[in-house]
């Protein structure tokens, strides 16, 4: 499936496909997303402002100013989907962005922002915590990391979080164009140490101003949305 693009994919099938197989490719052929019918749709802060229906989400989660709106705008080839700022703790809601009618992004506050109140980052904890724990659409968690720095005790907090509730997960090193591309290895190898990243989950580096990593995140994405969609309807 190529959800990046509108028409249809031509699939062989063979005799002793197995059934959940048979699934995966009708689901496949069945829609595939334009990402230039993405658009912003709305901001929550609690449950009852989320979005109706059941279309499958996928949550951004990490630092303040760690690049996901950025990652928003670049993956769908947007510069002004996602609103973007160099002043981090801009994001106060949840921002969820419609793509094609088939998925929605879903932006998280980034925490860690040192210049707000106990109570404002308490706020957004548990805006990010209720969203996390509730939301049954929600099909993967993408934690962003800075490529360029260590993993922050937040960051570890997160992580374990996710872990603890076995939410399905991948990771993003963001701003690999700040770094020479000899580098970028070594630091992929040292934030999965840092951060004690399973080896059987993605982490990816990417640059939201060149491009790098796109296709492997696409890849990614497409895998994951739709084996959880094989497994529901099976």
């Amino acid at each position: 499936m190529d959800i990046r693009k509108s028409g249809q994919t031509e699939t062989g099938r063979s005799r002793g496909m197995d059934d959940s197989r048979s699934r995966q490719m009708d689901i496949s052929r069945s829609r595939q997303m334009d990402i230039s019918r993405s658009r912003y749709e709305l901001t929550a802060v609690k449950p009852d402002q989320y979005p109706a229906g059941d279309m499958p989400e996928i949550a951004l989660v990490g630092r303040s100013n760690v690049g996901k709106s950025s990652l928003i705008n670049s993956l769908m080839k947007r510069k002004g989907l996602a609103r973007t700022s160099s002043a981090p703790g801009k994001t106060r809601g949840i921002n969820f962005f419609n793509i094609d009618d088939t998925m929605y992004f879903v932006d998280l506050p980034g925490y860690g922002y040192a210049k707000v109140s106990k109570q404002e980052k308490a706020s957004w904890a548990k805006m990010i915590e209720t969203y996390l724990n509730t939301r049954r659409q929600l099909k993967l968690v993408i934690m962003l990391v800075d490529i360029r720095h260590a993993p922050t005790d937040d960051d570890k907090l997160m992580y374990r979080w996710i872990l603890d509730r076995g939410i399905a997960h991948m990771f993003i090193a963001t701003k690999a164009d700040k770094i020479s591309r000899g580098r970028i290895q070594g630091r992929l190898s040292e934030i999965r140490k840092e951060l004690g990243i399973k080896p059987d989950a993605s982490l990816t580096a990417y640059s939201s101003e060149t491009g790098q990593g796109r296709e492997q995140i696409w890849s990614e994405l497409e895998k994951a949305v739709l084996e959880q969609t094989v497994n529901e309807q099976i």
